[in-house]
């Protein structure tokens, strides 16, 4: 199946003019796109949703001649990392993604991306994990990695997915980084659901985006190098915080790349890491990751309507983690409430991933504001504008209240 023919002429616009244009998509869509502009050199594909909408796509452009890539279809999942690991080690850029367990089915291939220093870019429609089957959003498989050197980050609009793409190819392969990207984007609200965007021209996309250069670590007969030998305990601690520097200097280099992805093609993202929505003043202000924004924010307008002072922050890098920018925005608030799509049975409080960290992150803070967790929209269960209200009531009750009489609530469950 190619490509229609009204967008095979805005594609021919974008790859040969200067000119922007303006399509209706899906989030893996608007990914597929960027990987065109990105000249990908190889990807690696092997079907599950709610990911696979981004490989349908790129397999029509290379077959419509819009992107000259090797196509390779993998016999599972650790196949598809092991394939993009090594075509990253000499020298192509590379794609791949998966989702839920899936994603996890690669996890030894994918933890050696990030140890051998690869700078791979994947997408993880994020799904949640069987038992028991279920195709709809969690957020629990991307944060498996949280800890093994991936750069994640969370979009939320199908133009957020095409231009976080093209960031994160110039943030993993920056030389003060090297370490790969996982970009998440929330199953079927995003990856499947239709929005309008627009896909820039490959002549910006030069302009943002170096080739991609291993430099003297690339594989190559004329180039003898080792990769991954066996060091033990000689060297593996090192190796490890060579690791955490890199890390560190994700956060420097993201914010580079941001501030000259806004020069370059006119759309600024304003902070990087997190997106304030009408915090100045607030004394409640909910936090969360991806497509929970869309209810919660039209819960803050209508509040604000009626006199509530509360406010919304949205996280976009989880890791790097935003700890400077959790405490400047949320110190000055009575009560946070963090919405986590997510769990981590046993953590402390019993709360979500996303609460235990910024309870970490405010412990420096000179205020600490109150905080309580909501554990919903498991298992893709929709979050809505009246569930945005409820929460946004029983924060507002707390702060009322001035403590806390239930940290975690996991929110609308069946008695």
């Amino acid at each position: 199946m190619s490509v229609s023919v009204l967008e095979s002429k805005r594609l021919e616009a974008v790859l040969k003019g200067d000119e922007e244009v303006e399509v209706v998509g899906t989030g893996t869509d608007a990914m597929a796109y960027a990987l065109m502009l990105a000249d990908i050199d190889v990807t690696s594909a092997y079907p599950i949703r709610p990911y696979g909408g981004v490989m349908q796509t790129v397999s029509k452009l290379i077959a419509d001649g819009y992107l000259k890539a090797e196509y390779i279809v993998a016999a599972h999942e650790h196949d598809q990392f092991e394939i993009v690991k090594h075509a990253s080690a000499v020298g192509a850029r590379t794609f791949v993604g998966s989702s839920g367990v899936g994603w996890l089915l690669a996890i030894e291939a994918i933890v050696v991306i990030s140890t051998d220093r690869y700078p791979v870019v994947a997408l993880i429609g994020n799904r949640a994990l069987d038992d028991p089957g279920a195709y709809g959003v969690e957020h629990n498989d991307a944060l498996m990695v949280r800890d093994v050197g991936w750069l994640l980050v969370w979009v939320d609009t199908a133009q957020e997915a095409l231009d976080t793409t093209l960031i994160a190819y110039r943030v993993a392969e920056d030389p003060r980084v090297m370490l790969p990207v996982g970009i998440s984007m929330d199953g079927a609200f995003l990856t499947h659901s239709e929005h309008v965007f627009k896909i820039p021209p490959k002549s910006k996309v030069q302009k943002f985006l170096p080739p991609y250069d291993l430099g003297n670590r690339k594989l190559h007969p004329s180039n003898v190098i080792s990769v991954a030998p066996q060091v033990n305990e000689d060297w593996v601690t090192e190796i490890r915080k060579q690791m955490d520097e890199a890390m560190k200097n994700a956060r420097k280099v993201i914010v580079e790349a941001y501030r000259d992805f806004a020069k370059i093609f006119g759309r600024d993202y304003g902070n990087p890491f997190v997106e304030p929505y009408m915090v100045e003043d607030a004394d409640v202000i909910m936090v969360g990751m991806g497509t929970v924004s869309r209810p919660i924010k039209e819960a803050v307008r209508r509040l604000r309507a009626k006199g509530e002072k509360v406010g919304f922050l949205r996280i976009r890098w989880f890791r790097p983690f935003p700890t400077e920018d959790i405490i400047h925005y949320l110190s000055g608030a009575k009560v946070v409430a963090v919405v986590d799509r997510d769990y981590s049975f046993g953590s402390p409080f019993d709360g979500g991933a996303v609460y235990t960290e910024i309870r970490s992150a405010l412990y420096e803070a000179e205020h600490r504001p109150l905080i309580i967790n909501f554990i919903g929209g498991l298992g893709g269960r929709e979050i809505t504008y009246n569930d945005a209200i409820n929460m946004f009531n029983i924060a507002l009750d707390t702060a009322r209240k001035g403590k806390v009489e239930q940290r975690v609530i996991w929110y609308g469950v069946r008695e």
